[in-house]
């Protein structure tokens, strides 16, 4: 039986982009459908939707009455999907040429993948050109090599426009956790290698990500605390639901404590470089609370001369040390 890909695309207040999305969904030479969810909005989305849906039988519009927020939306797309694949695309964001055939080959040939991924290119106005049918190389990580590794470093190179998961793997795992709104993709993918093998598509651009003053990102991660504090939430969570050996799970999470408790010290460096106490202060109790496993503790500004210089600089030397290996 042929693959398919069942496509949801959530959307508040981004019709205009909505038109361009599906197109470059429908150009795609896969057999294909696709679930529009307007979450309540209150520009033109809804009768975009409508028009879009009326025009295309692979096309459905959903229409919220009231908002019910993006995590709600993404449940209820994804419990929809028919397909053997599928996967979220916001309405602003973009597929590049030929990547749901790409994807879709990567899943048919290798029964053990349940997530492919790919590069994302930023993009303002336009999305740059790219060739539909590049050379592309496959990457098959082990699931458990991904999890340990995504833990291990705090490090996550999927960037969801550019996601595929097979269907039968997403139902497995269940929908977004409500309690992480704003690094929810970063606990699924670890999930999900926890029930298969990771591909990537290495080579080809999967996806385009659009930049613009109402990206969630921009309102929710210009700020490195709450980074940090939301891929901390992610990774508790993550353990919370732990399915694997005792031992893993306590030095995986030992490992990923220590590099949030970096990350921290680095921003909080970097913010007291820029004479922002205040920021750096409030960094530094993080990554006190999340060495310690608390809840975020007093740091004294003698903390801060006698701790955070030295560490910042280790973590420096080792991240020049990592340059020069990979130059």
């Amino acid at each position: 039986m042929p693959s398919s890909i069942s496509v949801v695309i959530p959307c508040y207040n981004y019709g205009r982009y909505l038109e361009g999305c599906v197109g470059g969904i429908l150009d795609q030479d896969v057999d294909v459908d696709i679930t529009i969810i307007d979450d309540a909005s209150t520009d033109d989305t809804a009768r975009i939707g409508e028009a879009l849906a009326a025009g295309d039988p692979r096309v459905s519009l959903i229409r919220h009455e009231v908002n019910r927020g993006h995590i709600a939306t993404y449940n209820q797309g994804l419990a929809r999907a028919r397909g053997t694949y599928c996967m979220l695309l916001s309405a602003d964001d973009l597929v590049a040429p030929g990547a749901l055939k790409r994807a879709c080959k990567v899943l048919d040939q290798h029964p053990e993948v349940v997530l492919v991924y790919g590069d994302v290119l930023e993009f303002v106005d336009k999305p740059p050109l790219v060739d539909a049918d590049p050379p592309a190389r496959v990457r098959i990580w082990n699931g458990r090599d991904f999890v340990a590794e995504s833990c291990r470093e705090v490090w996550n190179p999927i960037s969801t426009p550019s996601a595929v998961v097979r269907t039968s793997a997403q139902q497995r795992v269940g929908g977004y956790r409500p309690e992480l709104p704003h690094a929810g993709d970063r606990e699924m993918w670890l999930r999900l290698a926890c029930h298969g093998d990771v591909a990537e598509l290495q080579g080809p651009v999967q996806a385009f990500y659009r930049l613009h003053s109402d990206n969630m990102h921009r309102q929710y991660f210009y700020d490195a605390l709450i980074n940090e504090r939301e891929f901390r939430a992610a990774y508790e969570s993550f353990f919370a639901d732990w399915r694997g050996a005792a031992g893993d799970r306590e030095e995986l999470w030992n490992r990923c404590r220590k590099r949030l408790a970096e990350r921290g010290v680095w921003w909080g460096y970097r913010s007291a470089r820029g004479r922002r106490g205040r920021e750096a202060l409030d960094l530094l109790r993080f990554s006190v609370s999340v060495w310690n496993d608390q809840a975020e503790a007093d740091v004294s500004s003698r903390w801060v001369v006698e701790a955070v210089g030295p560490v910042a600089y280790a973590i420096r030397q080792r991240q020049r040390r990592r340059r020069h290996v990979r130059a």
